[in-house]
């Protein structure tokens, strides 16, 4: 297993541009790249971000969108609908091709009623399936995160679907899964065959976000559980802006988590 970050944790303090570098500085040789707006999706700025990951050395393991902007009209039965989305789909597609990318991590629909929803997964699974096909096409996969907000909240959401779309992989956040309140144990025993990438931000008895290190999770537990299935993969410190104050404490955190993952092998 290896640790990187995520270019989501400079958001508002560092243009994604620019994350390289500052990737480089703070000792990250791994990462994810977030395109925070439309105007990043586009094949100018790629082929920038392109050339700026080969200038620092940093190995791109997966891309990120801001997925509201049309991730869940992936999933419209209306076809003109779906079709935009796909063109912005097949930007970020792309995107994972240039920054050599193995992954997509993807947030899908949102919960948006509060009524119960009623999952058609004939549906979900054919549109998954399509999903997966075309991100093939570029050389990459598609890894479904958990979510709190999102139809997959619960672990029950993705045993279902992974048995509709078998080229369907996941990606486990503990934050996410400490905010939908089940235990990030549930969700790593559906996913553990589809695995391939995991979202790392520590969190305060209060369910405040931290820095790794600053809080109460048990990181060792987790890549003791990790090793235990298998997985081989990243460890992709992903935090929000506010939840630090400075890159120190980024450092810190990195060496924290790099601490813990050693123990966990003893």
């Amino acid at each position: 297993m290896r640790i990187g970050i995520s270019s989501a944790s400079f958001f508002n303090k560092e243009v994604t541009e620019n994350s390289f570098s500052l990737m480089k500085k703070l000792g990250f040789d791994l990462a994810e790249i977030f395109l925070t707006t439309f105007s990043e999706y586009e094949k100018d700025f790629v082929d920038e971000l392109g050339r700026r990951r080969a200038e620092n050395g940093v190995e791109v393991w997966s891309v990120h969108s801001l997925n509201q902007q049309y991730e869940p009209e992936l999933y419209n039965v209306n076809p003109r609908t779906y079709a935009d989305a796909e063109c912005f789909y097949r930007k970020l597609c792309y995107a994972a091709q240039v920054l050599g990318a193995r992954y997509y991590t993807f947030h899908g629909p949102a919960l948006l009623k509060r009524t119960p929803y009623k999952f058609d997964f004939l549906h979900l699974g054919e549109r998954s399936r399509k999903l997966c096909a075309i991100i093939g096409e570029y050389g990459a996969e598609l890894a479904y995160e958990n979510v709190h907000w999102t139809y997959f909240s619960t672990p029950e959401f993705f045993d279902k679907l992974k048995g509709c779309a078998p080229g369907l992989k996941a990606c486990l956040d503990i934050k996410q899964a400490m905010q939908s309140k089940i235990s990030y144990v549930e969700y790593l025993r559906v996913m553990s065959d589809r695995l391939v990438n995991v979202h790392l931000c520590d969190y305060y008895d209060d369910g405040r976000l931290c820095v790794p290190g600053r809080g109460v999770f048990d990181f060792c537990g987790l890549f003791k559980r990790l090793a235990d299935v298998g997985y081989d993969g990243a460890l992709l410190m992903e935090l929000y802006s506010k939840d630090y104050n400075d890159y120190g404490e980024i450092e810190r955190g990195l060496e924290h988590l790099k601490e813990c993952l050693i123990k966990s092998r003893i």
